[in-house]
């Protein structure tokens, strides 16, 4: 078991807005939380570098067509380093026009943060790695539940 991370809600916080700029479905607001040459590698593989491009990619997401919304829950933030850390979280979709996760849109969340200085976090790397657990449909099942747990839970 690790200990918390010293800047444990510092990390938390820089996740939770890209989280809630991509279920705003804005590319500044997800771009915000990136270093100027952090990275994203997206659900399907799609990586784009740098922050002002990931806002221009998402921008263009976005505005192309409707995306699903997440729901997440942290499971860890640990220091790789010095001035290093990583954010590992499970992640539902929820489907444009729905009202429930769709357990194969599952994915894992790695956020890479960095210390800029002063405090200031920004992320260097994300990556959402789908998590099918083939053959594990008892763990999906209980993930999905859990998710679901966040959706009735008071906001």
């Amino acid at each position: 078991m690790t200990s918390a991370h010293p800047h444990d809600a510092q990390i938390r916080a820089l996740y939770a807005a890209f989280i809630e700029g991509w279920n705003q479905r804005s590319g500044a607001a997800v771009a915000a939380v990136f270093a100027d040459d952090g990275d994203m590698v997206g659900y399907d593989g799609t990586t784009v570098g740098g922050r002002l491009s990931i806002a221009s990619d998402l921008r263009r997401v976005f505005g192309s067509h409707p995306t699903a919304r997440y729901v997440a829950l942290v499971r860890s933030v640990r220091a790789v380093a010095g001035g290093v850390a990583v954010l590992q979280a499970h992640a539902g979709m929820i489907p444009p026009g729905e009202d429930d996760i769709d357990p194969g849109l599952h994915s894992i969340h790695t956020l890479v943060a960095v210390d800029e200085g002063g405090g200031r976090w920004k992320t260097t790397l994300f990556q959402a790695t789908p998590a099918a657990w083939l053959g594990r449909r008892d763990a999906r099942d209980a993930l999905t539940a859990e998710l679901r747990g966040l959706l009735a839970a008071p906001r």
